[in-house]
């Protein structure tokens, strides 16, 4: 019996740590898949299986260049995730700007500890 795709959208695409690596090198510059099994200390059959499921949820596209493949990624295929984890943005700015309140207050104590203690 044939195994259900578990990587039919981008979530599930980058479920997958190796995914997630291929994307950061994918972030700045195009690469051949050599060049990225080399980087992540990978097969080349492995890191092409990867880079079709990235190519088949919309995060990479690829390139001829004479007999090279230059991968490429397309944030375009991210936005879904990116509009999601949007959602919680709120609940980190609270946090941080509790933790940054909390962080002023220990800081003004601490210097109004130190001028009355080193003398």
């Amino acid at each position: 019996m044939a195994r259900a795709a578990t990587t039919t959208d981008a979530y599930n695409a980058i479920a997958e740590p190796q995914r997630r690596r291929i994307l950061q090198l994918l972030r700045d510059e195009e690469l051949p898949v050599g060049e990225m099994a080399e980087v992540l200390g990978i097969k080349q059959p492995a890191t092409s299986k990867h880079l079709r499921v990235l190519r088949e949820v919309g995060l990479v596209q690829v390139r001829r260049v004479g007999k090279q493949r230059l991968y490429r990624l397309d944030a375009r295929g991210l936005e879904p995730i990116h509009e999601w984890t949007g959602g919680f943005e709120r609940f980190w700015d609270e946090s941080f700007g509790r933790l940054n309140e909390y962080v002023k207050g220990r800081v003004k104590e601490e210097s109004n500890k130190g001028g009355t203690d080193h003398e």
